[in-house]
């Protein structure tokens, strides 16, 4: 019986059990650390996501996630998919979402399509989002209702009376 579907997997005409699809990757798994007493410098690229505990200096292209812990130190321009920072980051950062979290201090320009900077995080830089909406119009008051009679639309001015 599998545990996750409550269901009983049926046996084949020859009793044997049929084929499992074998689980496709997700990139949102973390694959890859890089330690607390390690320091980096060069160039990082991978199809998974990474967490970083230590120092990286150079660049940063993922198309997973990035975690940032709080004990990293990160100067590097970044691509990845999803970045969590609790840490340090210097550099202009390229994803999908970017969350600073309250310990976490960035450094750089920011393209993102989401942005969360929770309470107590520091950020210094600009932020672009390429996504194509619009402002939202502003249309003045329509000669309808606008009112009626001579004084209609007229702006009065109002001074408190002296007595």
């Amino acid at each position: 019986m599998s545990l996750r579907s409550g269901k009983r997997r049926g046996r084949t005409a020859g009793g044997e059990l049929p084929p499992v699809a074998p689980r496709q990757r997700t990139t949102t798994a973390i694959e890859s650390t890089i330690g607390p007493n390690t320091h980096v410098k060069g160039t990082i690229q991978g199809d998974g996501g990474l967490r970083v505990e230590g120092i990286v200096e150079g660049t940063i292209e993922l198309t997973g996630n990035l975690v940032v812990t709080e004990s990293a130190k990160i100067r590097a321009n970044i691509k990845a998919n999803n970045i969590s920072v609790a840490g340090a980051v210097q550099g202009d950062v390229t994803a999908t979402r970017v969350e600073i979290l309250e310990t976490g201090r960035v450094w750089g320009d920011l393209t993102v399509k989401s942005l969360l900077i929770n309470e107590g995080a520091y950020f210094r830089g600009q932020t672009l989002m390429p996504q194509d909406l619009k402002p939202p119009q502003l249309q003045g008051p329509t000669q309808a209702n606008a009112g009626s009679g001579p004084d209609a639309g007229t702006v009065v001015d109002v001074k408190p009376s002296s007595k």
